[in-house]
C-alpha cells in the first residue's frame, strides 16, 4: 500500500508511472500499490504561487482538478491580467506570460482588462498597483504652466491637460512629453556675418519664443530649438548682408523688425510663436574697432571745436552789441567805470594817498573817480 496523509492546507498530487492520476485533499489516503508505481508530490498551498508548468500539465490531463484547487491565468493578445490576493494587489500578468495560483487558502481573484479599450487607468488604482506592475504602468504628472502629449508606440495620440495622467503599457510602447508654454529666452550668440563692405562681425541675438499649440509643434518640428537657432541665423545673414557697417549700426532696431518678421513667417504653421527679437552685441574686428574709436574720437573733437567757435562767436557779439550801448548812454559807459573800480578796490587791503603839491592828494584823485575835471594851475 502506498499512504499520503495531507494536513489541511496541503495537496497531493498522485502520480502513476509518472503519470498525473488525482489530486487529492487534506485527510489520510491508500492505494494499492504491489509494484510500487505509484507516487504522491504533497504541496503546501499556503504559497499561493504554483509552478505554471506543473498546473498546464495538470490541466492538459484532468482538466476537472482545477475547480477549487487552483487557477491558471493567460491573458490573450491585447488584455492584461490583475490577480489580488486576499483583497490585496498581487501580480499583474500581461499577454505573453502565463502564471498559477493556489485558491486553496487564499481568495484569488483575476480581472482582465481590454488595452484596446481601456488603456486610460485612474492615479489612484494606478498607485495602488505600481509595486507590482513596474514598466506596465506609465506615470506622469502636467504641471499648471505646462501641457502633456501623449505617445502611443511613437504615434502622438492626444493632448494631456495639466494633472495627473496614468497608462497601461503592457504590450505597447507609452511616452509622456511635458512642453513647457510659457516664454523662453533662446540665446544665439557669436554668429560671423559678413556686410556690404566686406567687414566681418559677430553678432549676439536674443529670441523670445513660445508655444501656443504643443500637438502642432510636435507633428512640425523634430527639435524646435533648433530649428529656430538656424532661423534666426539664416535671417541675420540676410538682415546684415544687404547693409554697411555704418547702416547696421545706425538701424539696429530696425534689423531686428526685420529678422523678426522673418522668423514669423516661417514659423506660421508650426505651433511656435516668436514674441520678440533683439540684437544685444555687435563685436567688431580689432583693427576695425580701433578705427572707428579714432573716427568716433576725431566726429566728438569736431564737435567740441564747433560748440567753442560758436560759443566764442556769441560772445563776441554780446561784446559788440555792449559796445554799441555804451556809446549811445554815456551813464551806461560810468556805470561799467564803477563796476570795474568796486572790483578792483575789493582786492585792495590798503590805499596810501601822499599830497605832493597843490591840486594833488587825496581831493583830486576823488575828483578824477568822480568824474570832475580838475583845473589846471597857472604857471
Amino acid at each position: 500500500m502506498t499512504t499520503a496523509v495531507l494536513a489541511e492546507h496541503e495537496r497531493g498530487l498522485v502520480l502513476r508511472d509518472r503519470a498525473i492520476v488525482d489530486l487529492v485533499g487534506p485527510g489520510r489516503h491508500q492505494w494499492l500499490d504491489p509494484l510500487a508505481r505509484i507516487r504522491v508530490e504533497i504541496f503546501d498551498t499556503r504559497r499561493a504561487i504554483l509552478d505554471f508548468e506543473l498546473a498546464n500539465q495538470i490541466l492538459r490531463a484532468r482538466p476537472d482538478l482545477a475547480e477549487g484547487n487552483f487557477i491558471y491565468v493567460q491573458p490573450q493578445a491585447g488584455t492584461l491580467a490583475l490577480v489580488t490576493l486576499d483583497g490585496a494587489p498581487h501580480a499583474l500578468v500581461p499577454h505573453g506570460m502565463t502564471r498559477a495560483f493556489w485558491t486553496v487558502m487564499h481568495d484569488v481573484r483575476v480581472e482582465m482588462v481590454d488595452l484596446a479599450e481601456a488603456d486610460r487607468i485612474d492615479p489612484r488604482l494606478a498607485d495602488r498597483w505600481s509595486s507590482q506592475a513596474g514598466t506596465a504602468i506609465v506615470q506622469a504628472r502636467i504641471a499648471s504652466e505646462r501641457a502633456g502629449l501623449l505617445f502611443v508606440d511613437g504615434a502622438l495620440r492626444e493632448r494631456l491637460d495639466p494633472g495627473r495622467h496614468a497608462f497601461w503599457a503592457a504590450d505597447r510602447l507609452i511616452r509622456i512629453e511635458s512642453v513647457d508654454m510659457r516664454e523662453t529666452a533662446l540665446d544665439v550668440t557669436a554668429q560671423e556675418v559678413l556686410t556690404r563692405d566686406r567687414v566681418t562681425i559677430r553678432l549676439n541675438l536674443t529670441a523670445f519664443t513660445r508655444v501656443i499649440d504643443p500637438v502642432l509643434r510636435a507633428k512640425a518640428l523634430t527639435d524646435a530649438d533648433a530649428h529656430i537657432y538656424k532661423l534666426v541665423q539664416f535671417a541675420a545673414r540676410e538682415a546684415v548682408a544687404g547693409r554697411t557697417l555704418d547702416g547696421l549700426l545706425k538701424d539696429r532696431i530696425e534689423v531686428d523688425r526685420e529678422i523678426t518678421a522673418h522668423l514669423r513667417d516661417r514659423l506660421v504653421d508650426t505651433g511656435v510663436q516668436v514674441g520678440d527679437l533683439r540684437i544685444k552685441d555687435v563685436i567688431l574686428p580689432g583693427e576695425m574697432r580701433d578705427m572707428l574709436n579714432k573716427v568716433v574720437e576725431a566726429e566728438k573733437a569736431a564737435e567740441a571745436n564747433l560748440v567753442r567757435r560758436r560759443e566764442e562767436t556769441a560772445a563776441t557779439r554780446a561784446l559788440l552789441n555792449t559796445a554799441r550801448l555804451m556809446e549811445d548812454h554815456p551813464a551806461l559807459m560810468r556805470l561799467k567805470e564803477l563796476e570795474a573800480l568796486e572790483r578792483l578796490t575789493d582786492k585792495v587791503g590798503r590805499i596810501d594817498v601822499h599830497q605832493s603839491s597843490e591840486g594833488a592828494g587825496l581831493p583830486a584823485l576823488i575828483d578824477t573817480l568822480m568824474g570832475k575835471r580838475v583845473q589846471p594851475q597857472d604857471a
